[in-house]
């Protein structure tokens, strides 16, 4: 049936003189086409010059089933020489553009049909655009030889395009991969390099407006840390990410992902890989919070909170919008689809219709999310249509409002109330579940006389003196006291919550915060009942909290470049260098704290942590180097020369620190030509850079009354603790390419730039580089390793629970990684990595790789935990429960006996693994 025959419903003109302008470009037309038409172009300009400009096209299209248009279009695209690619690309946008407003403003097509027509185009035409860009790597030689579709490069289509639900003036989301595995290992880094390449300018023929206009706005910000990673990127590094770093809102996210362009059979089979990671085996209620915190700063960022005023509301984004809708479901999805395959779907009102059938959520509640989404939906692509812009806001004016309705065909009365209706609804049914009220009032624990003491001691602190704060804590204590005293030390944990009371100057916005949010409460006394530190921390500087209350607490980790920006800025407030000093100290044991509460609560995991504090040792670093230059300039006069820099060994190198790690530092510096500063009391050039160099070091690690900010250890240095503190570039490049000692060469794999002078970093990365990568006797190397890990095992034996010494243990596996790196010729610097490396030179095999990369990310996450809970070695039977979940769930071990099994099952391994490695024929 043509699309004519199918029009139920018309818009409603508003502007005649474009409707007839429209109309005469079309000639004679049946009267349901002309109503139709009219409404259309009176509607909106941008709908008015498609009109006009596919005139000749539309004619016979109105007359044919669209269905048949739309492959007609499809196919047109599809076939398009490619030399006319971006032409042709751009007219079947046009034509489905079109096509689909008339289908939707004319009843023709459901919301299903409108989205999944966009979505069609948008796979046809990213396909297309990275094959023709593929060819011609090929063509150029640039992409090495192989015998998989487009290169083993897929695309996969996330979010709205994903479920094939883009909206009508939608971006497509965009995750660009490879398969390593298409290629020898000596080819992955030039197929990288050119598929790279590829894709930056398929996007580009994607989104560039030109005379034709547009295809598709392309977004490939949605792949691993996109920050630092390339636009296209290998499996293999991304199952990796997703693995330690990936979140709760990359997860989401996974669950609408599809391919869509290039290898199809590759990109199903990557996403079979990820879905441990989507799908996690028990329910994940912490989703929720997750989700909930996403929907806040989303409305704190976009100041879409408060009550619901129709006019300027965010139909995507707002209270009761979209968005709320999708992330009812998708949360609910990921609660449950670990165990329930059924919920594993992509589109919103699917999976709202499986939730139901498995039971987690009413059928009536279905029926109006399903209901008011579809509704959205509609509002949303008119509000777009009017100019095709990717905009979901209502018009702030009458006139615009007026527009709106009569484009929907709709009484302007009618349309608000029930629009404003819909939001509502759909506010109330998913803000309960997110934000649930408080839990009935409970009685708490049953105390001993000492607690009762302690407890009844609470009446007469600063914190309580309202009523209201009275009134909120006496709400929240059952649960607080109950938290308190379930550990192992329930005591000390209720004697240190008390000091930390006790330093509030006010309570009533804090207790309000607890009682809204019971996982903050909880996480306050796990704390006191868990980690000395911690509690102790809290009870003598409550103003830590103050970020809590703020909400930037659980906001998502900002990098070391913001980190280094805001650190940077505070210490500019300070005039006084010490003051400098002080506040780089605070700013530090804030996010230091920071960091170690969410790895305590579950909130990130090892990895992430250790990334995380390895993001702030870099700011640090790089905020407080430039202060302690100028302070030092002051007297003695500027650097001599092109400047120093800073590099960064062991675990700050690797970016793995923990919660008690100090900093192995080397500072190398070029002087040049330059003999001596030019200040008042200018030095020369070698004693200049040695006195920096202990300016830096006290800088980071001399008490003051805000305490230290690290440990420095700077014995990594050329000739150790008897060579001199600084380093001349010079220096350090004859010594590593012809003095240094095979350790020296293994811990240089480590070496990381992080702070200092860019040109001066880019030339000590160079000669590591050039080190690591030239030519040496594999034998020896070997014996030199052997030799090292003898002098380990005879210098300390470690226990069950040290997981850095003895046989297989962190030390032990680190170094044999460090050894494959250095044979492999590899610059990498992480353990897991250099591992990979070596398996592709051959030096390791591939059960012995597995055994070592296992036990590393598993003894890794665990130390981390301990690194985090005690100083000391670890005493089983004082840690509290939230400390021992912690450990066992850096491990996923289910009580501690596992977890004990598993490190030793990990150490075994490896130690086997190691074995083999250094004794293995050269």
């Amino acid at each position: 049936m043509s699309l004519t025959a199918r029009i139920t419903a018309t818009p409603h003109s508003i502007d005649a003189d474009r409707a007839d302008e429209a109309l005469s470009a079309l000639g004679d037309l049946p009267d349901a086409a002309r109503d139709l038409i009219r409404g259309v172009a009176g509607c909106s300009p941008y709908l008015k010059h498609l009109l006009e400009m596919q005139a000749d096209w539309l004619r016979p299209a109105l007359e044919t089933s669209p269905e048949d248009t739309l492959d007609a279009i499809l196919t047109e695209a599809q076939q398009a020489p490619d030399a006319d690619l971006s032409t042709a690309l751009r007219q079947a946008k046009a034509r489905t553009a079109l096509l689909a407003a008339l289908c939707d403003c004319g009843g023709v097509w459901a919301l299903e049909d409108v989205t999944s027509a966009l979505t069609r185009l948008a796979d046809v035409a990213a396909d297309r655009a990275w094959r023709r860009e593929i060819a011609v790597e090929v063509t150029r030689k640039r992409l090495p030889e192989t015998t998989r579709d487009a290169g083993g490069f897929v695309a996969l289509a996330m979010g709205k395009m994903g479920a094939f639900e883009l909206n009508y003036s939608s971006d497509v989301d965009l995750i660009c991969l490879f398969d390593e595995t298409a290629y020898s290992p000596d080819d992955v880094g030039t197929a990288r390099a050119a598929l790279v390449k590829a894709s930056q300018r398929a996007c580009q023929l994607l989104s560039q407006t030109d005379a034709h206009g547009y295809v598709f706005r392309t977004d490939l910000r949605l792949r691993p840390d996109p920050s630092v990673t390339p636009v296209c990127l290998g499996m293999v590094a991304a199952e990796r990410y997703y693995e330690s770093l990936g979140r709760t809102w990359e997860r989401a996210a996974h669950i609408k992902a599809r391919p869509c362009a290039g290898d199809l059979e590759a990109g199903d089979a990557y996403l079979d890989r990820l879905r441990p990671f989507v799908w996690r085996r028990h329910l994940d209620y912490a989703a929720i919070q997750d989700a909930h915190d996403m929907r806040l700063r989303i409305r704190d960022h976009k100041g879409l909170g408060g009550p619901i005023r129709l006019q300027g509301h965010d139909m995507k984004l707002g209270r009761g919008g979209i968005r709320e809708i999708e992330f009812f479901t998708q949360t609910r999805q990921i609660i449950a689809g670990g165990r329930d395959l059924s919920l594993r779907v992509r589109g919103t009102v699917e999976g709202l219709s499986k939730l139901t059938d498995a039971g987690w959520i009413e059928r009536n509640v279905t029926q109006a999310l399903t209901d008011a989404y579809r509704a959205h939906r509609q509002v949303e692509h008119r509000i777009q249509m009017v100019d095709d812009r990717q905009t979901h806001t209502l018009p702030d004016d009458d006139e615009g409002m007026a527009r709106i309705a009569a484009f929907l065909g709709r009484d302007l009365t009618d349309f608000q109330r029930e629009t404003k209706a819909r939001l509502e609804e759909v506010s109330a049914l998913t803000e309960d579940f997110f934000a649930p009220s408080a839990p009935p009032m409970r009685t708490g624990p049953d105390l001993t006389p000492d607690q009762k003491r302690i407890v009844e001691g609470w009446r007469g602190v600063p914190a309580l003196r309202s009523e209201r704060a009275l009134d909120i804590f006496d709400r929240i204590k059952p649960a607080l006291l109950e938290r308190l005293l379930k550990g192992a030390r329930p005591d000390q944990a209720l004697l240190h919550f008390d000091g930390f009371l006790r330093g509030l100057p006010a309570g009533v916005q804090l207790f309000s915060l607890f009682e809204a949010k019971p996982e903050l409460l909880a996480l306050i006394a796990d704390m006191a009942g868990t980690t000395q530190e911690m509690a102790s921390y809290l009870s003598r500087n409550a103003a830590v909290l103050d970020a809590v209350i703020g909400g930037s607490f659980f906001a998502p980790w900002p990098g070391a470049e913001a980190l280094e920006t805001e650190l940077t800025a505070r210490m500019a407030r300070d005039a006084d260098y010490e003051r400098q000093l002080d506040t780089a100290r605070r700013w530090a044991r804030d996010h230091h704290f920071r960091i170690g509460v969410h790895h305590l609560r579950g909130l990130i995991d090892g990895a992430a942590a250790g990334a995380q504090y390895t993001d702030l040792a870099d700011a640090a670093l790089r905020a407080l180097w430039p202060v302690v230059i100028e302070e030092f300039s002051a007297k003695h006069g500027t650097p001599p020369g092109r400047g120093a820099m800073v590099l960064g060994m062991g675990s700050l190198g690797v970016r793995q620190l923990n919660a008690r790690s100090d900093l192995d530092l080397i500072v190398i510096y070029d002087s040049g030509d330059v003999d001596a500063s030019d200040g008042r009391r200018p030095l020369p050039a070698r004693t200049y850079y040695a006195r920096l160099t202990q300016a830096l070091v006290t800088a980071l690690s001399a008490p003051t009354a805000e305490g230290r900010l690290y440990e420095v250890d700077m014995r990594l240095r050329p000739s150790g603790k008897q060579g001199p503190v600084a380093t001349p570039l010079s220096g350090f490049t004859a010594y590593q390419q012809g003095e240094a000692w095979t350790w020296e060469h293994l811990a240089l794999t480590r070496g990381r730039a992080v702070a200092g002078e860019q040109a001066v970093m880019d030339d000590v990365e160079a000669v590591r580089c050039k080190v690591i990568e030239g030519a040496r006797d594999a034998a020896v190397t070997r014996d030199d390793t052997r030799a090292m890990l003898e002098r380990l095992r005879g210098a300390k034996g470690g226990d069950a629970w040290d997981l850095k010494a003895g046989p297989g243990r962190l030390t032990e596996i680190e170094l044999v990684a460090a050894m494959l790196g250095l044979l492999a010729g590899s610059a990498e610097r992480a353990p897991t990595v250099q591992i990979a490396d070596g398996l592709d030179a051959g030096l390791i095999t591939s059960a012995h790789a597995e055994a070592l990369t296992s036990a590393h990310r598993g003894l890794s996450d665990v130390h981390g935990a301990l690194r985090l809970l005690t100083e000391k070695t670890l005493d089983p039977e004082a840690l509290g429960a939230s400390g021992e979940a912690m450990l066992l769930r850096a491990a996923d071990a289910a009580h501690m006996s596992e977890l004990a099994e598993r490190i030793d099952a990990w150490s075994k391994a490896a130690d086997a693994a190691i074995s083999e490695v250094l004794n293995a024929e050269v």
